[in-house]
């Protein structure tokens, strides 16, 4: 009884129903958050925070027991936050990958965010900390649903769309597609031409046609708009957005 009391209150040992209860508890935790961003149709949905937060935990339980019988070894220094440290390194490399930047658009910023955050929240639940974890999660469903409702609400922001325009060659038709940009509400930043004989043109483009890529900062909302707008003037053959 005394050596089982021993193991028992020895910092270095865990049970397996605790690394049974932390692994299945960072998989509702990741899944709550990764079904959020799921729902949101972004990159890393529900089976990526779920593994990102499966393999936190699992990775914070092998820093603090895996190495337990070399605790007491001669010349052997354990340091159960290393694993943890290099966790965070590699997450940030996998939420990178969500980040793409159109022009001077830049979006996947949050969900990268969220991927890091729940890895964090891997790693508290590995380390036993229930109750951190299951406050942070509530915390960032909080951000990621209720702020960015009301971040919408009140801050109706533009993003930066590229729109390719085929339009004859007249005089007059680039300060129309111009006009009906701004009409629209929109910021026209940068406006670029290819002719039939630029290499990289469209293969569409006929005689005397031109391909008009528009750099448009616009609210979503208008994006419709704008584009039925430009294929409504007379020369425009074709006109998309990327």
């Amino acid at each position: 009884m005394n050596t089982f009391a021993a193991v028992v209150d020895n910092p270095w040992y865990i049970s397996e129903w605790q690394i049974l209860l932390r692994l299945l508890s960072a998989a509702v935790l990741g899944g709550l958050v990764g079904l959020e961003r799921e729902r949101s149709q972004h990159a890393a949905g529900l089976r990526t925070h779920i593994m990102v937060c499966l393999g936190s935990c699992l990775m914070m339980l092998l820093s603090i027991y895996g190495f337990a019988l070399f605790v007491n070894e001669l010349n052997v220094r354990v340091d159960p936050a290393r694993l943890a440290a290099a966790v965070i390194t590699g997450v940030g490399f996998l939420g990178a990958g969500t980040i793409l930047q159109t022009g001077r658009s830049v979006t996947g910023l949050t969900t990268a965010a969220s991927v890091w955050v729940t890895a964090a929240i891997g790693l508290g639940v590995g380390a036993g900390f229930y109750f951190a974890a299951a406050v942070s999660t509530l915390l960032v469903l909080f951000v990621l649903w209720a702020l960015n409702k009301l971040e919408r609400k009140l801050f109706r922001r533009k993003s930066e769309r590229l729109i390719v325009v085929r339009v004859d060659d007249r005089p007059g038709l680039m300060q129309k597609l111009r006009e009906t940009v701004e009409q629209s509400g929109g910021d026209l930043r940068k406006m670029r031409f290819q002719d039939e004989d630029d290499a990289d043109a469209p293969e569409k483009l006929g005689p005397n046609q031109l391909a008009v890529y528009l750099h448009v900062r616009l609210k979503r909302s208008a994006e419709a708009e704008l584009l039925d707008g430009l294929r409504g003037l007379d020369g425009v053959h074709a006109a998309s957005m990327e």
